[in-house]
């Protein structure tokens, strides 16, 4: 079948309430976008984050009647009605467009991120199979690709990494696969706990090197290696946090930041973290270094 999709441009205060309408109106679908180019990669710590001006769509039945539909919505909406756009939408198996254009990615000399549905094309490589569900990480973003690569050049001993806003489990996967020990995930999200223990089960890890938390019950472990790909804010506020749980000499990696973001984070750190020099891809950074006290 057919659908009805409905796009309005709104301010961030107005979202939540238009939402509400939009769903007591019969829309089986509602989703929200950037109407401009302000970057917000994935939530702070108890955070909903918006955009200062954002696109929420409406997907209704194709069948509905738009100009009643629009009148309901003035009705019961408080101020001007947003300016909006309506067309029918083609019926389409979007998660398979999706999964059709996703495919093996290598990152540095020894690691593969590969789709669970394909085929790896170096059987003798590290091949991460990953099927990220509802869950953020899949390689594709600057971001994850800088820490893939970052843990594809290290020498492995059997550490212990922490996972900080582990997301679909992708990099602390990848560094089982690699040759750390264990490993611990973090994130606020639970379908990010259920989608980084089914990508582990899905390569072969076992159950006793992978422990996967919500924050308010993450146990306090002392990392050799603290990965966290989140967003600025959230690295900053959580700098004192994270130090703690790295060990003296252990090593700590942050990403999710804009190239212009890096030298602030660095600054709640410096004063316990040694820093290479800052590492760049498509205007995102990554921060890497040693803990020294």
């Amino acid at each position: 079948m057919n659908w009805l999709q409905i796009k309005f441009d709104l301010q961030r205060s107005d979202v939540e309430a238009f939402e509400d309408l939009l769903l007591a109106t019969g829309s089986h679908a509602i989703t929200l976008r950037d109407n401009e180019d302000e970057p917000v990669l994935e939530p702070g710590v108890g955070e909903t984050p918006l955009w200062s001006n954002t696109q929420i769509t409406a997907l209704y039945d194709a069948d509905i009647d738009v100009d009643a539909l629009i009148s309901v919505i003035q009705d019961h909406w408080t101020g001007a009605l947003p300016s909006y756009r309506a067309e029918i939408l083609e019926n389409k198996d979007w998660e398979r467009a999706w999964m059709d254009n996703y495919h093996p990615m290598q990152f540095g000399e020894r690691l593969w991120i590969c789709p669970s549905w394909k085929e790896a094309p170096n059987p003798n490589a590290v091949n991460l199979m990953l099927d990220p569900g509802l869950a953020f990480g899949t390689g594709t973003h600057p971001t994850t690709s800088l820490c893939l690569k970052w843990l594809d050049e290290q020498t492995w001993n059997s550490e212990l990494v922490l996972d900080f806003g582990c997301g679909s489990g992708i990099l602390a996967i990848a560094a089982l696969l690699l040759g750390a020990d264990t490993a611990v995930g973090v994130d606020i999200d639970p379908q990010a706990v259920d989608a980084t223990y089914e990508n582990a089960s899905r390569n072969q890890v076992k159950p006793e090197r992978i422990s996967v938390y919500l924050p308010e019950n993450a146990p306090k472990v002392l990392a050799d290696i603290t990965i966290a790909n989140i967003l600025a804010g959230p690295l900053e506020a959580l700098s004192d946090k994270l130090i703690k749980q790295t060990k003296i000499g252990g090593r700590i990696v942050l990403s999710g930041l804009l190239a212009g973001q890096a030298e602030i984070v660095a600054k709640s750190y410096e004063h316990a973290i040694d820093w290479n020099p800052v590492t760049l891809q498509d205007g995102w950074a990554r921060l890497d270094g040693i803990r020294i006290k």
